[in-house]
C-alpha cells in the first residue's frame, strides 16, 4: 500500500513538472535569473565586458 502511495506521487510529481505550464514558468524563471545575473552582477570580469551594454540599456543604471 504505501509503495502504491509513494509511486502516485511520483507519477503525480512527474505529470506537473512535464505539464506545458510548468515548463512555461521554468523557462521563464531561468531566463530572467540570467538577465539578472548578467545586468546586475558585481563580478569584476562580467561587470567590466557589460559595462557599455547596461549604461545603453534605459532603465538600468550602473552606478
Amino acid at each position: 500500500m504505501r509503495a502504491s502511495i509513494q509511486v502516485s506521487r511520483w507519477r503525480q510529481t512527474e505529470q506537473f513538472v512535464l505539464s506545458i505550464p510548468a515548463q512555461a514558468i521554468l523557462y521563464v524563471a531561468l531566463w530572467s535569473l540570467i538577465i539578472w545575473l548578467v545586468y546586475f552582477s558585481t563580478y569584476p570580469a562580467v561587470h567590466d565586458s557589460l559595462h557599455s551594454l547596461r549604461h545603453h540599456t534605459l532603465g538600468v543604471s550602473c552606478h
